[in-house]
């Protein structure tokens, strides 16, 4: 190791959470940096009414923000889908690790998909944008919201309080939960969140010590990823409440977005889509301001300001 201070990472105490923390402290000291973990509380592990719109925003992410603040820690790790995409200069987004997969899985006793699901069955899940996508597939189903860390959802599964619950399949396979009985659900029927299956690693503006060191775990086409994803979320204000559905992907050096705005019922969709070769920052920023004019001009701002407005 090297004479360089310990590097402390702030994280919520979530399983999940915790997983991530010590990947990157894995990845920091593969690079040769001592670490240690801080783990904290934030709003959203305490808080578990419904998620609505008065007090989401940063739920899951003040809190360890709010570390690097007040020097508790130097690293701040987020799931990216969670981070505010309005800027902070107070911080720095250091690095965006390789992303694990993007996709839904559809969690049940039965290995139900979406399409084998009994008519009215109770499906779990805390994400307006996979409830509208998942009405918009199938309308009769009864879907209802569900908050907790991964664990405290399948116990309510397994407790019969639901048929089956909806899970990012990144977490799934970060907590090598290999045997969870599930169907990954296409992406033709279910788009990801901004930033789905992505780490974020921020630091304290300034701090170039640090940042240089996080900096290593950064993967570029990631990076380049999520940043097409989040500039279309945040040029249409949309925060992490409204149905908002965004996957970018890079493939031979091509980039491709596909961007969808959902009403809560899933009976108005809006679709976007684009390609970029050989993208770079500028272009790809370019790119995702493009998406996000055609879909204002279709009347997304209008849609999700309704959808705000409304409860799960």
């Amino acid at each position: 190791m090297t004479d360089l201070p310990i590097v402390r990472i702030a994280t919520r105490e979530s399983p999940l959470a915790m997983w991530q923390a010590r990947f990157v402290a894995r990845k920091l000291a593969d690079a040769g940096f001592d670490t240690r973990l801080v783990p904290l509380v934030s709003g959203g592990d305490v808080d578990q009414r419904p998620i609505d719109g008065t007090r989401s925003v940063g739920l899951f992410t003040k809190r360890i923000q709010q570390a690097l603040i007040d020097d508790e820690a130097d690293v701040a790790v987020h799931s990216l889908k969670d981070l505010p995409t309005e800027p902070d200069e107070r911080f720095k987004l250091a690095a965006v690790p390789t992303r694990e997969t993007v996709s839904d899985s559809l969690v049940s006793p039965q290995r139900y998909d979406v399409d084998t699901l009994p008519k009215s069955s109770v499906v779990g899940t805390g994400s307006r944008r996979r409830m509208a996508q998942l009405k918009a597939l199938r309308n009769d189903l009864d879907i209802r919201p569900i908050r907790g860390n991964v664990q405290t959802r399948l116990s309510k599964l397994n407790s019969g309080e639901f048929d089956a619950i909806l899970l990012a399949e990144a977490g799934i396979r970060r907590l090598e939960m290999d045997d969870l009985p599930r169907r990954t659900i296409e992406l033709s029927q279910m788009l990801p969140a901004p930033g789905q299956g992505a780490l974020g690693i921020e630091v304290r503006a300034g701090d170039t010590t640090t940042s240089n060191a996080v900096s290593k775990l950064d993967d570029p086409n990631s990076w380049l990823c999520v940043t097409a994803e989040r500039t279309i979320l945040s040029q249409l204000h949309g925060g992490c409440l409204a149905p908002i559905a965004v996957l970018a992907t890079i493939v031979d050096d091509r980039m491709n977005v596909h961007a969808r705005v959902l009403s809560h019922d899933g009976q108005q969709c809006l679709d976007e889509t684009g390609e970029l070769d050989s993208p770079d920052a500028e272009a790809t920023i370019q790119l995702a301001t493009n998406i996000a004019n055609r879909l204002i001009e279709s009347g997304a701002r209008e849609m999700i300001e309704q959808e705000r407005s409304s409860n799960l």
